[in-house]
Formats: structure tokens, C-alpha cells, sequence
């Protein structure tokens, strides 16, 4: 079995610029959580977007569901802002019934070190990994 990823930013992805003191994106930490956490499921991950997820407009969230339906696999974690990610997790229920579809955030980026992304990311792979 092979789970998807998508990734569209918020928290998890987010790093600090210490000369300004602002939150940005570079890149998505998942492949690294996914190592350090020992993940030993099949992924394939892609990155949609990395936006915060206030910046969130339904023109994303359809790009979302349009990967979502035609993602092969059955069974999908997404990587969202905690802000909107009732919203999206609403239009994603209303639109697919037939795969199971995860949202995950963090309050914490992972770049800071003492984030709660890696663990929410090792108990999604814990969990699919007893399925």
C-alpha cells in the first residue's frame, strides 16, 4: 500500500528568519520527519503549495481536491495550517467518499526544534502502519 502526501504548507513548513523575525517558506521538512520518525510505509509525496493557510482561498483548495481525486492511492495525508483546515476538510468530505483522507498540522514549526509536527507525522505513519 502507498500513501499519498500532499503538501501545502502552514505551520509544519514554516522557518525562521532571525534577522527580520518573520515565519518563511523554503522547502518541506516531511521527507526529514518521515526519516527521523522511521516511517517503513511506501509515500509519495508532492508539494501543491507552501502558503499559510489563511492565505487559503478556494482556488487552492480545488487544486487540492482535483489531486486528491485523481491521486491513484486510496489513502492521503495533507499537510495544513490549523487556521482553515476545518474549511478544507469540509469541501474535501463533501466532494470524496471514497478514500480516506487525513489533515495534520502543527502549532510549532518543525525548523524550531521542539515541534509537535514530528510526532503528529510518526502516529499517522503508526497507525497506518497497524492498518
Amino acid at each position: 500500500m502507498t500513501i499519498k502526501i500532499l503538501i501545502t504548507g502552514g505551520t509544519f513548513d514554516k522557518e525562521y528568519r532571525e534577522l527580520t523575525g518573520e515565519l518563511f517558506f523554503r522547502n518541506t521538512h516531511i521527507p526529514n520527519m518521515l526519516e527521523l520518525g522511521r516511517a517503513k510505509i511506501d509515500v509519495k509525496i508532492r508539494t501543491l503549495m507552501l502558503i499559510d493557510s489563511l492565505e487559503m482561498t478556494d482556488k487552492h483548495r480545488t487544486i487540492i481536491l482535483e489531486k486528491c481525486r485523481n491521486a491513484k492511492e486510496d489513502e492521503i495525508i495533507i499537510t495544513h495550517g490549523t487556521d482553515t483546515m476545518a474549511e478544507t476538510a469540509k469541501f474535501l468530505g463533501q466532494n470524496i467518499k471514497d478514500k480516506t483522507i487525513i489533515l495534520t498540522g502543527a502549532m510549532i514549526p518543525y525548523a524550531f526544534g521542539s515541534s509537535d509536527a514530528l510526532f503528529h507525522v510518526r502516529m499517522l505513519c503508526v497507525y497506518i502502519e497497524m492498518d
